[in-house]
């Protein structure tokens, strides 16, 4: 069993639209199981339905306003170089609305149902290809697995809007008497999971570096150092995630291609830009590309 899983990276989905899109088209890979985190959940129904140039129109036009309802900051550009300051005025009304966030994205939930239509559901459950999305369930300290199998239309959809709820900036959700957010919270890449069930071969993009490349710049305000937390954390559950990974694939057998992106693409990945997510789409494509010309090269050359 082939499966493809995409891990959490909020604008950098971009570039793993890019990955995925080269090696379906130009690899001809056909995959039995698609499972993503956050921004990748977003990207794995239009993967199984081979509408990717659907998904790549979607992810190179989206903006603040298409995922905020109640966006809890603005953007600052000094010096070509983009970072966020606290919205004073929506944070403080989220909060007298009664919010437990700072912002609220309601906004992402209607962009998903506007893209992911309730027939295209209905071909991916009466289809042969499991579509799973993670989420982190706060309450119950644990991550959960929703299967696209197990769940009509308004709740997939749902599942996938709370696996991409980056809180506390996006909304917390309360589902089944339980408190849910980011499926990173628990699990950026969900390799462990993709071989519990069956995967032997598994294509993995991972939207970072496979090595640090950076140093943060000083916090310049409180959401600043918030997301700057917030990254160092989910970047420890990505490197500990790819640990586990790849020992529960020696064990099974399993073999897993690394897709990880050559560069930094941004140290905000709450920040959606279409020229660069443009930009990072293509670079993912060609990124795919060239890795996988280079190893068929090497594999000449030793034969």
């Amino acid at each position: 069993m082939r499966a493809m899983v995409i891990s959490g990276g909020g604008s950098k989905g971009a570039f793993a639209g890019g990955v995925a899109q080269y090696l379906m088209q130009g690899l001809d890979h056909n995959y039995d199981l698609f499972l993503g985190t956050s921004t990748g959940s977003l990207l794995i129904s239009h993967l199984a339905l081979q509408k990717i140039e659907k998904i790549k129109e979607v992810y190179t036009s989206v903006n603040q306003d298409s995922i905020f309802s109640n966006c809890p900051f603005v953007i600052q550009k000094k010096h070509g170089v983009e970072s966020i300051g606290i919205d004073h005025w929506n944070v403080l009304k989220n909060f007298y609305r009664g919010g437990k966030t700072f912002g609220e994205s309601k906004n992402l939930l209607k962009l998903i149902k506007n893209t992911l239509t309730e027939e295209e559901f209905h071909i991916l459950k009466n289809g042969p290809k499991d579509i799973v999305v993670t989420v982190s369930n706060l309450s119950m300290n644990q991550v959960e697995y929703k299967s696209i199998n197990d769940f009509d239309y308004e709740e997939f959809c749902e599942w996938i809007w709370i696996s991409c709820n980056y809180t506390p900036f996006m909304s917390l959700v309360k589902k089944n008497g339980c408190e849910y957010a980011d499926g990173g919270l628990g699990s950026m890449v969900p390799i462990e999971e993709a071989i519990k069930r069956g995967a032997t071969e598994i294509d993995a993009i991972i939207l970072q570096t496979e090595t640090t490349m950076f140093n943060r710049m000083p916090s310049k305000n409180a959401f600043a150092l918030l997301t700057s937390m917030f990254a160092f954390m989910l970047d420890r559950i990505e490197h500990q995630n790819i640990r586990i990974g790849k020992f529960v694939a020696n064990h099974h057998d399993a073999v897993i291609n690394f897709y990880y992106t050559p560069a930094v693409l941004t140290t905000n990945s709450l920040i959606f830009n279409k020229e660069k997510m443009t930009a990072w789409w293509q670079s993912g494509y060609n990124f795919a590309k060239y890795k996988n010309l280079e190893t068929s090269q090497l594999e000449l050359d030793v034969e």
